[in-house]
């Protein structure tokens, strides 16, 4: 398939597997390319599988998911941080 096309797989992916917006699918696809995610993709046809694409919307998903994580740890730690400071 077409670099394009792989695009597309991995966004048609993150819509039906991890029923995600499909404006937010392809804000992430589009966030993953402008940080150069996917130029082994581009340089190398035969990672544009429909196999890759699965693993590829799944390691994009599962790292918005530890992003989010991560900034509500901060988010509660800040809190707390408050919390204490007014005691």
């Amino acid at each position: 398939m077409t670099y394009e096309e792989f695009l597309d797989e991995i966004t048609t992916l993150l819509t039906e597997l991890y029923d995600m917006a499909d404006e937010a699918a392809i804000k992430l696809v589009m966030e993953a390319q402008a940080a150069d995610y996917f130029v082994t993709h581009d340089d190398q046809a035969e990672l544009r599988t429909v196999e890759q694409a699965k693993k590829e919307a799944a390691a994009l998903y599962d790292a918005k998911q530890n992003k989010q994580r991560t900034q509500q740890k901060q988010q509660q730690r800040v809190h707390q941080q408050r919390v204490q400071k007014k005691r």
